[in-house]
């Protein structure tokens, strides 16, 4: 159907959208007045799981089951999504003794849902339900049943799955949440299931992945000529050149700012040595601190690279800002 087609009003659609707004907000404030110790009951039947938490549901239903099922695996409790449909026809081998199933019908009488609950109790597989209808079979199947029930749907024919499935997200967050507190999930815990995400770079990015080392390390004994020790700087690009001395063991460090400083002073570099030029006893990282430590490091006082050295002081390896850059971690 073209626009032209119909008569559109502006604040007629405006007003709708507060409308929805209004009456998903009032379905989410419903499930705080009727939360009790039945929702900690399910809590506590997820965090003692041994297995997965199985989640299914239906149509929009099986959707908002698919979301929560990611939002769990992604706080610390296991989960996968069934489908229902799928379920009576094999899937249910999926499905173990040491597992919970987190069934989700805002009816409670879905027939694809229904039909195996039989099979799943015969198994003796406990059940979390979430449904608006606490009278339904799938109520009484369930160890726990939790009220999603709105009092109307957004949509104006009060037909399409629209409040009664934002209560049942609201209600798998909340139980997601719970579970993440109860376990003592960490960020820490967060990041190594979001590796790809920045906060995983964050903290589980070490240094050691993402510094300079062998070759690639600029380095030099202290009585290097100033003229060898450019050489080295400018072949290696890292904008600064390590002083060592027999033993690798990092003696000083010089960087173009030194350089800068030094020829602003008129200081006459020709006949000098790199262990008259260096500043000793430099800022270092280890390899096995986060990449991150190393940019606080760097923030703190204002310098743009740094060695790495192992716990004897040898020189192992060397980074700068656009090392860490290139790795994401800033």
């Amino acid at each position: 159907m073209s626009l032209d087609a119909v008569k559109f009003d502006t604040g007629q659609v405006l007003e709708l959208a507060r409308k929805t707004f209004e009456i998903e907000a009032a379905a989410v404030q419903g499930l705080a007045g009727r939360v009790g110790p039945e929702f900690a009951e399910a809590v506590k039947l997820m965090l003692a799981c041994q297995g997965r938490v199985v989640v299914m549901g239906m149509g929009k239903s099986g959707h908002i089951g698919r979301k929560i099922a990611a939002t769990l695996a992604s706080t610390g409790t296991p989960a996968m999504f069934v489908h229902p449909a799928e379920a009576s026809h094999g899937d249910l081998g999926m499905i173990t003794g040491q597992d919970v199933v987190l069934a989700i019908s805002n009816s409670g009488e879905s027939e694809e849902l229904t039909s195996i609950l039989p099979v799943l109790s015969r198994q003796g597989v406990p059940m979390v339900a979430i449904t608006g209808g606490m009278q339904s079979a799938l109520a009484r199947h369930a160890r726990v049943a939790l009220d999603s029930s709105v009092a109307q749907e957004a949509c104006p024919l009060n037909l399409a799955p629209t409040a009664s499935t934002t209560a049942q997200l609201a209600l798998g967050d909340a139980l997601a949440v719970a579970l993440l507190e109860v376990r003592g999930f960490k960020e820490e815990d967060f990041a190594r299931s979001h590796p790809g995400g920045a906060l995983g770079r964050k903290l589980l990015t070490h240094v050691s992945d993402v510094m300079r080392s062998g070759d690639d390390v600029p380095k030099v004994r202290p009585d290097t000529s100033f003229s060898d020790l450019m050489r080295e700087m400018s072949g290696k690009g890292l904008g600064a050149s390590a002083v060592v001395d027999g033993a690798q063991r990092v003696l000083g460090i010089f960087t173009d700012g030194d350089l800068r400083r030094l020829l602003e002073k008129g200081v006459d570099l020709r006949s000098s040595k790199a262990g008259d030029v260096m500043r000793a006893n430099p800022r270092t990282v280890r390899p096995d601190e986060l990449a991150v430590e190393a940019v606080a490091l760097m923030e703190q006082y204002r310098i743009n690279s740094v060695l790495v050295v192992d716990e004897s002081g040898v020189l192992c390896g060397a980074l700068n800002t656009h090392d860490l850059m290139r790795a994401k971690v800033i």
